[in-house]
C-alpha cells in the first residue's frame, strides 16, 4: 500500500520502528532503552531544485534505517500501517547496522 504513495520534493515516507518493551526471556525493559526514535525509509521524493536549476537529490535511499526527531513529520495512515512524512533536512542520521 505504501508504495502508492509518492513523496513530493524533499519529502520520505517513514514507517517508525517500534523496539521490543522485553527480551527474548521475557525480561522488561525499562521505558529509557526503548526511547530511540528511528525508522525505516519506505519511499523517498524526487528531490529539490536550488535557485540556480541544479537538482539536489534526497540524501537518504528506500530502506535505510534514520534517526528521526522526536517531535515533527506529517502522520499518514495507509490501509492498516500508520508511516510519517519528513522533510529530507528533519532526518538526524542514518543508522548503519
Amino acid at each position: 500500500m505504501a508504495k502508492r504513495l509518492i513523496p513530493s520534493l524533499n519529502r520520505i515516507l517513514v514507517e517508525k520502528i517500534v523496539p521490543p518493551s522485553k527480551t527474548s526471556a521475557g525480561i522488561l525493559l525499562p521505558e529509557k532503552t526503548t526511547k530511540l526514535n528511528s525508522g525505516k525509509v519506505v519511499a523517498v521524493g524526487p528531490g529539490l531544485h536550488d535557485s540556480n536549476g541544479n537538482h539536489i537529490p534526497v540524501s537518504v535511499k528506500e530502506g535505510d534505517t534514520v534517526l528521526l526527531p522526536e517531535y515533527g513529520g506529517t502522520e499518514v495512515k495507509l490501509g492498516d500501517k500508520e508511516y510519517h512524512v519528513y522533510r529530507d533536512d528533519d532526518v538526524l542520521g542514518t543508522i548503519q547496522d
